[in-house]
């Protein structure tokens, strides 16, 4: 049971790095690849604010510190006119030092026996059990979240960054501010993402440099996953699937590591190659899909059986 509620916390807990993900590439329509970085920086910030004894603060500051990191990417994208790959590189990169600069040097710090979100919720409510209360008090997060994300793409900015993602020159031509409604976005995107980083420090209770190395593939990953069963639909349904989508992916990852890989397998290198393979196979589902959708014409065709 523990098992399942682990892979439960972890997965709806990484919903919120698959809404950021979202948001950049299937809203905007921008590859953005800040999303490592202030992946880090939010677990960062929030690490050091909860040593320092303000828990509740920190999760607020670690969002922040993303919606700041988005902001930088999107003035680079919009104001200096540099690729948005290359600005998020850019950004990315030069996170990894401040995130250095914020641990005063240190590559990972500790938060054991330091209060947490989730040691307040466990003890407000002593009759859950350790692993009930961290999965309420991360479902409550994304929920609110979620929310709050999906209310906000039905607001007028909203709905002009929705229609920038569609046709910018459209968006242009109807005297909509492009540049602005691109860094707004990119905001919302890494502050979703550095949510997620924020909480995950006070989760596993400890911050590590190199946590983020890897989230942009999981994140894309779950948002293409929940789309395999839900489909291309509006922003409320790409929200609730991009968060479904990455509970299954870490379930996936779960059973795989429990059942599927001799111990002496269970390593950090086996891990990173299988995680591979999933995110691989993952990112054809809209090819086999479609590979499969052609077979089907063409069996059922004129000249088929």
């Amino acid at each position: 049971m523990s098992l399942v509620l682990g892979a439960l916390q972890l997965g709806v807990m990484y919903g919120l790095l698959a809404i950021g993900i979202f948001i950049s590439f299937r809203i905007l329509n921008i590859p953005d690849l800040t999303t490592e970085g202030s992946f880090g920086f939010g677990l960062c910030v929030s690490a050091m604010i909860t040593i320092a004894g303000h828990p509740y603060f920190a999760v607020l500051a670690g969002c922040l510190a993303g919606a700041l990191a988005g902001v930088i990417t999107g003035l680079l994208t919009t104001k200096c006119k540099i690729h948005p790959i290359l600005a998020g590189i850019l950004t990315m990169t030069g996170l990894y030092s401040i995130n250095l600069f914020v641990m005063k040097g240190s590559s990972n710090v500790s938060l054991i026996n330091t209060d947490t979100v989730f040691s307040d919720i466990r003890a407000l409510l002593p009759f859950l059990s350790k692993d009930v209360s961290r999965l309420a008090v991360i479902i409550v997060l994304t929920a609110v979240a979620a929310v709050l994300v999906a209310a906000f793409f039905k607001t007028r900015l909203g709905l002009s960054i929705r229609a920038a993602g569609d046709n910018e020159t459209m968006v242009r031509a109807s005297s909509i501010n492009v540049d602005r409604v691109k860094v707004i976005s990119l905001a919302v995107s890494n502050a979703c993402v550095a949510l997620n980083g924020a909480i995950l420090a006070q989760y596993q209770d400890y911050a590590d440099i190199s946590t983020g190395s890897g989230m942009l593939i999981v994140g894309l990953a779950s948002v293409i996953i929940g789309e395999a069963f839900f489909g291309k639909r509006g922003v409320t349904v790409g929200i609730i699937s991009a968060v479904i989508g990455s509970t299954i992916y870490r379930i996936i990852i779960t059973v795989i590591t429990k059942y599927l890989i001799t111990s002496s397998m269970a390593s950090a290198s086996w891990l990173k190659l299988i995680s591979a393979v999933i995110v691989g196979i993952a990112l054809s589902i809209p090819a086999i899909k479609s590979a499969f959708a052609k077979f089907k014409m063409k069996k059922g065709g004129p000249f088929g059986a």
